[in-house]
Parts: structure tokens; C-alpha cells; sequence
């Protein structure tokens, strides 16, 4: 099927796979948990409102044509490329009582009390954490009991494709980012065509509340992969964003290329990430998003091991995924024009494409909530022929509860294999001495053509460990 070719202009604003980001630091500094409602935003080492990439050009505008947009929009002049914020926040606009459930989750366990949580008893935000802890030797333990081959591959090296010449072109590592392969579980598309299943990365941000904001004003809800540094900074926005009845999904600790990480390392980093979801919600999520794409069969299997199944975004060539660039905004390399020139090009591959689709965006930014609320969104609305908006887990045929350990029943959407147990919080934050990668056996199943990935709701890979009834008795363990 031959797709639209892209624009010049479209073209050179779809970045390469393996830097579809600018190296900004991640952002946003511990807070006592409560939700932020002040109109700054801090990333590590940067001022808010500062220029963060001054020796970029003045970046190009271009031509671009919305079907709707909202009329309460903040103008594209005014969302400033280069800057941390620009604009003003809403904070929580609905805070929960402890032993809150949602009404779209039925059985959901009490929502905990966010105010009892301590960031002392977390590791340090953004970075990647220890893995000496008695926790992460736990979860270690865990992943070597699931049943899973965790095939024995080096971690890759800083710099992407580039720098990994020869396991770029490793077919046995299905390496999303150099090649677009995708193993037969990861999650790509939804089943059906003309189906968005909507996602948001990296927060949650103090800019979250606007997004969900105009979720509530036009009844929509979508899935929201968030980095567990953000998690313990913004509990509060995390449970509205879940009681409003969106999915809730890992997306690490502290955003890392997964890859380049030894295996503990990715045990680390998705361990926190799921226990500080669990600490805040009560619910354990089944589903993550590697920082990047940055997927390969060895940290496939690690998140396999540890309860997790993968979800990335639409890629229908090797050059052409459905990612919107919106992140790279702050980052001072594309225009908010040449984002919704993207935006309009998603559109035209998605009504050819015989499948829905997965964008990637993010409610981390000013900038990006600006853009989804304001143009990505209200078009999408009026599209024709008309979308239909979900979140991954409901595009997928299933149902919240389902994408929950405490909640799936295992049997509509089978639950992940895994001995993975999260156990009782930390006396503190994990201790300083870093592992060496180790593992052993082979990958799974995968596909290395790249293009539009089928959408993978078989579990084959996640049905070859340990039974579900192992993963039930972890339950005892959890807190």
C-alpha cells in the first residue's frame, strides 16, 4: 500500500527514530506531593521561561489545515518554541478522599491517602535508581523465578543507531528504534480503522489539569504512560487523571534510552515506576511505554517478567511514525506550525492504513497540553470521516479493569505472566552499587519488517511463563 509521501517541510519535522526528543534533562522537581498550582514549571538545570536551545534558527513556518480549532486556543505565537512554560496552570480541580474507587472500575481497591507518601522513601527523581535496595534485589529475584528467557544481550551504547552500527542491524534484538521491528505482543495500532487510541507521556505535569480539562468538557479519556519522578511530584494529579476514568500506565522511573541499561537497571527502573503508581492509586498497571521506543527482545522480556505488556505508537514506514513532534517544542527544534503540518499528515495516513492508530504526544509541557487542547484535539473532533477517540486498553476491546493486576480477572485480557510481587514500601531511598548486565536464552517471537505493526492482543510471548495463578498468590505480597 503506498502512503502519502510527506512534504519537504513535513519531512524534516518527523525526526529519526532514535531522536525523536531533544537530549533535554527529565524534568520537574520533588514537591510534598500535593498538586502544583503555580504558573512555573522547573526542569533540572534550566530557569523556567528560559531558552533552552539558543543557538537553534529561527525555526520555519509552515502551511497547515485544521478541520476544527478551539476557539479558546492559545495562539501558535504564543506557543514559544525554546522555553520551559509559557503558560498558567490549573492545579487539581478535584481532589479524592482516601478509600476513593472510580466508577468506571468496578472491585477497584480503595484509593490510598497520597498525603502519607514520602519522597525520601523513593529514589532520587530523574535518575536512574540504585539497584542494591533490598526492593530491587526482590524484584531481581522476581524476574529470575517468572519463566521467562531473558535473552542474554549486551546493553547498547549512548548515541542510538549511530553508535550501535552492528546491533542496528541485528535482526535477533528487534531493535524498535534502528529498525521498527516489533515483537508479536507489542501494541502498535488499535484493531479497528479510524480508532485513536490516545496517549499522553512523561507526566504527570502541572499542565495535566488543562488537558484533563477539555477531556471532561468533551467526554474523552485516553491512556497516560507517566514517569514514576513525576508520579511522586504530582500524586494528586495522578488520581484525578484515574478517577476521570483514563488508563494509567509505567513509563520508568526516570526516562532512560532502556537499552543502554544493564538488566537490573531495567528492573530498577520499572519497579519504581510501578510501585509509585501502586502507592498512589492502589492498582497495579499491566502496561508501560519505553522512553524513546527504545525497545529491544531483551527489555521486552524484562517488562514481560515483570507484569508489563508494551505499547508504543503507529509506525507505517521506516521513516513515517505516527509521532506528532510536540515535545520537541521546548526542546527548540520544530514550530508549533510544523507540529500540526505532522498532525495533518497523521490524518491522511490514518484514513489509509487498514487498522486505527497510536500518536504519540505529551502533557508535560505547556507547549504540548497548548497544542493538544487548542488544535490536535478539536480537529480530531471534526475529522471526516469520524474518529473514534479511546484509550489503548478500550481501542484494544477490553476494559479498564482489565489493564489493572487488581482488577483484570485474566479472563477476557489474560494477565501478563510473572512472579513479579511489588512488596511493602522501602524504609528509603535504594543504596549506590550498580549491577552488571546478566540474563540468558532467547527472544521471542518478533517482526522485522517494520511498517504497521499488527496489533499483538494474542499474548503469545506472555503466555510462556509462569501460570496466572502464580501471578494471583504474588497478590499477598503487594501492598
Amino acid at each position: 500500500m503506498k502512503l502519502p509521501v510527506l512534504a519537504a517541510a513535513a519531512a524534516a519535522a518527523l525526526p529519526t527514530i532514535a531522536a525523536h526528543k531533544p537530549n533535554l534533562p527529565r524534568q520537574g522537581p520533588a514537591s510534598s506531593g500535593s498538586a502544583a498550582t503555580s504558573s512555573t514549571f522547573s526542569v533540572p538545570g534550566y530557569a523556567p521561561g528560559v531558552s533552552v536551545a539558543s543557538s537553534f534558527s529561527t525555526l520555519p513556518t509552515v502551511s497547515w489545515s485544521l478541520p476544527s480549532v478551539n476557539p479558546t486556543a492559545i495562539p501558535l505565537s504564543d506557543i514559544v518554541p525554546g522555553t520551559i512554560t509559557t503558560q498558567s496552570t490549573l492545579g487539581a480541580t478535584t481532589t479524592f478522599p482516601a478509600g476513593s474507587t472510580p466508577t468506571g472500575i468496578p472491585n477497584a481497591p480503595p484509593m490510598p491517602n497520597w498525603q502519607t507518601l514520602s519522597p525520601a522513601n523513593y529514589p532520587a527523581l530523574d535518575k536512574t535508581p540504585p539497584t542494591d535496595s533490598p526492593q530491587v534485589q526482590q524484584w531481581i529475584q522476581d524476574v529470575q523465578n517468572s519463566g521467562i528467557a531473558i535473552p542474554d544481550f549486551q546493553p547498547t551504547q549512548p548515541g542510538g543507531c549511530p553508535a550501535n552500527l552492528e546491533l542496528a542491524s541485528n535482526e535477533t534484538l528487534c531493535w524498535w528504534t534502528c529498525t521498527g521491528c516489533t515483537a508479536s505482543t507489542d501494541i502498535t495500532t488499535c484493531p479497528t480503522k479510524l480508532t485513536w487510541g490516545v496517549t499522553h507521556d512523561d507526566g504527570p505535569s502541572p499542565y495535566t489539569p488543562n488537558l484533563l480539562q477539555y477531556y471532561n468538557q468533551n467526554d474523552l479519556t485516553g491512556t497516560f504512560f507517566c514517569i514514576g519522578s513525576r508520579v511522586i511530584s504530582y500524586p494528586a494529579i495522578l488520581q484525578e487523571e484515574y478517577m476521570a476514568g483514563n488508563q494509567i500506565c509505567a513509563h520508568t522511573w526516570s526516562h532512560p534510552y532502556m537499552t543502554t541499561l544493564t538488566n537490573e537497571e531495567i528492573i530498577a527502573e520499572l519497579g519504581w515506576s510501578i510501585k509509585v503508581i501502586k502507592d498512589v492509586l492502589g492498582v497495579t498497571p499491566l502496561c508501560w511505554r519505553p522512553p524513546y521506543g527504545d525497545v529491544d527482545n531483551r527489555v521486552r522480556a524484562i517488562a514481560t517478567a515483570m507484569g508489563l505488556e508494551t505499547i508504543i505508537w503507529t509506525r507505517v514506514s521506516p521513516t513515517v511514525t505516527f509521532d506528532t513532534g510536540d515535545f520537541n517544542i521546548p526542546g527548540d527544534t520544530i514550530s508549533p506550525s510544523q507540529v500540526l503540518l505532522n498532525w495533518e499528515n497523521i490524518m491522511g495516513n490514518a484514513t489509509i492504513i487498514n487498522t486505527g492508530f497510536i500518536v504519540l504526544e505529551h502533557d508535560l509541557f505547556a507547549q504540548t497540553v497548548d497544542m493538544a487542547v487548542g488544535y490536535i484535539l478539536p480537529a480530531a473532533l471534526a475529522f471526516q470521516p469520524k474518529l473514534t477517540l479511546k484509550p489503548v486498553i478500550e481501542c484494544l476491546g477490553f476494559t479498564l479493569a482489565d489493564g489493572y493486576l487488581e482488577t483484570n480477572d485474566n479472563t477476557t485480557h489474560p494477565l501478563p505472566t510473572s512472579s513479579f510481587s511489588n512488596a511493602p514500601s522501602a524504609t528509603g531511598a535504594a543504596g549506590s552499587a550498580q549491577a552488571s548486565a546478566s540474563g540468558n536464552a532467547s527472544g521471542g517471537t518478533t517482526n522485522p519488517t517494520g511498517g504497521a505493526a499488527s496489533v499483538a492482543t494474542n499474548n503469545a510471548l506472555l503466555a510462556a511463563g509462569t501460570a496466572a495463578a502464580a501471578i494471583l498468590a504474588a497478590l499477598g505480597t503487594l501492598l
